[in-house]
């Protein structure tokens, strides 16, 4: 799947003036509020005609402003998740998932209206009405109903923003099986690094209407990028669960040659997992440390290091085969004498890692 958008649209003193392209999988349109992100979606999904623009889905060009081109939003078959789940209240969850089903023009079968029940766990909420919903549950209800649309694609305007803690953590899993077990593309809008990190292959950073930096998501969440804050920046690290030590409440996971502790997570070995580790919360040493806390310490060997900036410095470590970031302070560069290709041990606590 192929998606090309080029928009430039002025609201008032705001302009959007952006362009980017995404290969399929989860796109995210990373930045902080006000950037233009949700006018960028709102222009893919028809609901906002542009000044000037063009969008091309796999070769079919749904808008073209030199052509006077413009799919009216119901021919698009593009599904849409918002901020709130803006569910019928009326209705019980069958029979709000059941209007996407009538809204595609095509009937999904019955497997396969089963198969998107059970991924997103909603069997038990069938007969209940939206009102007796958790926030989590009816986000989970409100992509079930845009899936059973039958989208060519799937647009999720800041899905769990509205949502504390303990509701986007039940949610996130499905969303991630979601992309994992569903061929649809997504154009995923989120300012947030922990969403962001966990769900996108690809990462467009939109600053002030303007595309700021694009790339894959590793990549874009080493840097900083103006909307991704210094402090923020780390590694992506793509892991899989190898066991789970129930006495101490920990589940330890595989990373090239790595083993690493994180707070237990409730799955099953071999399960693809990715981490986001800090820049911030890794410390260097440069023999073993003995007698720390921290779980997890990992040999490896500098592979580069960032110019200084605001008294500190990023160092990148191969840790066997993983590229670990870790921002430490200029003193502590000269004083460890740390320079590219020194054996280091990586340093980094479990608690940091929440999943």
């Amino acid at each position: 799947m192929s998606l090309e958008v080029e928009a430039r649209h002025r609201i008032g003193s705001f302009l959007i003036d952006a362009a980017f392209r995404s290969e399929g999988g989860v796109t995210a349109l990373f930045g902080r509020s006000g950037s233009g992100k949700t006018s960028l979606i709102n222009i893919i999904a028809g609901l906002l005609r542009p000044d000037q623009g063009r969008i091309v889905l796999d070769g079919d060009v749904i808008a073209d402003s030199e052509k006077r081109l413009f799919t009216p939003i119901h021919r698009r078959r593009f599904g849409c998740v918002f901020q709130e789940a803006r569910l019928f209240p009326h209705l019980s969850v069958r029979r709000n998932l059941a209007y996407g089903r009538w809204f595609a023009g095509v009937g999904k079968s019955g497997s396969e209206f089963a198969k998107i029940i059970d991924m997103l766990g909603i069997g038990d909420l069938l007969d209940r009405r939206p009102s007796t919903l958790s926030g989590g549950e009816r986000q989970r209800v409100a992509v079930g109903r845009a899936l059973l649309a039958a989208p060519r694609l799937l647009l999720m305007d800041e899905p769990l923003a509205a949502l504390d803690e303990a509701r986007k953590a039940e949610i996130l899993p499905y969303l991630e099986r979601l992309r994992d077990e569903t061929r649809i593309p997504i154009v995923y809008v989120s300012h947030s690094v922990a969403e962001v990190a966990r769900l996108a292959e690809r990462v467009v950073v939109v600053e002030n209407g303007r595309v700021k930096a694009s790339g894959t998501a590793a990549a874009i969440l080493s840097r900083p990028t103006g909307a991704l804050e210094r402090r923020e920046t780390g590694a992506l690290i793509e892991s899989t669960v190898d066991s789970h030590d129930a006495a101490h409440n920990l589940t330890i996971v595989r990373a090239g040659e790595c083993l690493i502790r994180i707070p237990h997570l409730v799955t099953a070995p071999g399960r693809r997992l990715r981490l986001y580790i800090a820049g911030r919360d890794v410390m260097l040493a440069t023999t073993k440390p003995e007698g720390i806390s921290a779980l997890n310490v990992l040999q490896g060997r500098i592979v580069d290091l960032s110019p200084a900036r605001e008294g500190s410095v990023d160092v990148r470590v191969d840790c066997g085969g993983n590229i670990i970031i870790a921002r430490i302070t200029s003193l502590s560069r000269e004083a460890l004498g740390l320079e590219p290709g020194k054996p280091v041990h990586a340093i980094i606590k479990t608690v940091a890692l929440d999943y």
